[in-house]
């Protein structure tokens, strides 16, 4: 799980994983591509710096989600511009981690559970292999409110 304390512990991971996610030559490399793209995306929630978003996000990505029995749909652009730009007050308290990972070929999913003081937020990834480098193309997600 990954708090305030050791997102400098996280970007060094990812540094050792590999910088740009997705330069894999076999099936561990790419488990360890999509691990890395993949934390790229937990280091941009817990810094609030949407540039680790930005690199793993495709442009063409959409998010979606259900609220009040509606689905709601976003951009990856506009969840992007949505970054605050430094960690949330009660970062501290914030856990995250990365579920669990399955690739096969080019494609591959990632579940994410962030567990905040005041929900519970699960996220579902799909990620293509695009150019060499593992890209987020769908995130769909749920939220429980935590009592």
């Amino acid at each position: 799980m990954i708090g305030s304390a050791s997102i400098a512990l996280t970007a060094a991971l990812v540094l050792l994983a590999g910088a740009t996610p997705g330069l894999a030559q076999n099936a561990g490399d790419d488990e360890a591509a999509v691990r890395a793209a993949l934390q790229h995306y937990l280091i941009a929630h817990a810094t609030g710096d949407g540039s680790h978003h930005a690199m793993v996000f495709h442009p063409e990505a959409k998010l979606f989600w259900m609220r009040d029995d509606t689905l709601n749909t976003r951009t990856s652009a506009d969840y992007i511009a949505g970054s605050p730009g430094k960690p949330a007050d009660d970062e501290a308290q914030r856990r995250r981690e990365i579920a669990m990972v399955d690739v096969t070929g080019d494609a591959a999913v990632g579940k994410i559970v962030l567990d905040y003081p005041s929900a519970l937020i699960t996220d579902y990834m799909a990620l293509l292999k695009i150019d060499g480098e593992w890209k987020i193309v769908n995130k769909i997600f749920t939220v429980q409110p935590k009592q």
